[in-house]
C-alpha cells in the first residue's frame, strides 16, 4: 500500500514541484534531483525491479545527464534543466526516453513561442509587474524557464510507464 501511494505520488509531486520552481525563480533546486534519485532507487528495490532493469534505467539517466551537461556547457539550458532531464530519464527508462525528448522539445518550444509573444506585450497589468516572479519572466533578457516543459514532459508520459501500467514484478 504505502510503495503503491508513494510511486503515486513522488515523481509526480517532484515534477510539479520542479516546474514551480522554475516558473517563479528560474531555477530548480538540486535537492529536487536528489530526491527523486533516492526515490528510484528504494522503490525500484521495494517494487522488485531486476538489477539488470535498474542498470538499464540507470544508463538512460546518465546519457541523458552527459547530453543535458553538453547543452549545459554550450549554454544553451540551465544546470537544473539538465538535472532534471536525466533524473526524468531514469525513472522512465529507454522505453520512453525518445518519447520524452519529443514532447520536451515540442512542449518547450510552445512555452518559447509563448513566452516571446507575452514579452512582445506591448503592455502589462501592473499589479502582475509588481510581482517579481512576473516581471523577471516578462523581461526579455531572461532565459526561458525550460524545466516547466520538461517537467510537463514527464508528467505526460508517467501514466504509461513501467511504474503505473502494472509492468513491475510486486
Amino acid at each position: 500500500m504505502m510503495t503503491e501511494l508513494a510511486i503515486l505520488l513522488i515523481f509526480p509531486a517532484m515534477m510539479a514541484f520542479a516546474a514551480a520552481s522554475d516558473l517563479f525563480t528560474m531555477t530548480i533546486s538540486n535537492r529536487i534531483s536528489l530526491v527523486l534519485v533516492a526515490a528510484f532507487i528504494a522503490l525500484a528495490l521495494v517494487s522488485g525491479m531486476s538489477w539488470q532493469a535498474i542498470g538499464m534505467h540507470g544508463l538512460a539517466g546518465l546519457a541523458v545527464l552527459a547530453i543535458t551537461f553538453g547543452f549545459f556547457a554550450c549554454g544553451w539550458i540551465g544546470g537544473g534543466d539538465a538535472k532534471l532531464a536525466a533524473v526524468t530519464a531514469l525513472w522512465l527508462g529507454w522505453s520512453q526516453l525518445l518519447e520524452y525528448a519529443l514532447y520536451s522539445s515540442l512542449l518547450g518550444g510552445l512555452l518559447t513561442i509563448g513566452l516571446l509573444s507575452l514579452r512582445g506585450a506591448p503592455m502589462h497589468p501592473a499589479f502582475l509587474m509588481r510581482e517579481g516572479w512576473y516581471a523577471k519572466i516578462t523581461d526579455a533578457k531572461t532565459g526561458i524557464p525550460y524545466g516547466i516543459a520538461l517537467a510537463a514532459a514527464g508528467l505526460l508520459l508517467y501514466p504509461t510507464s513501467i511504474w503505473m501500467n502494472g509492468a513491475l514484478p510486486n
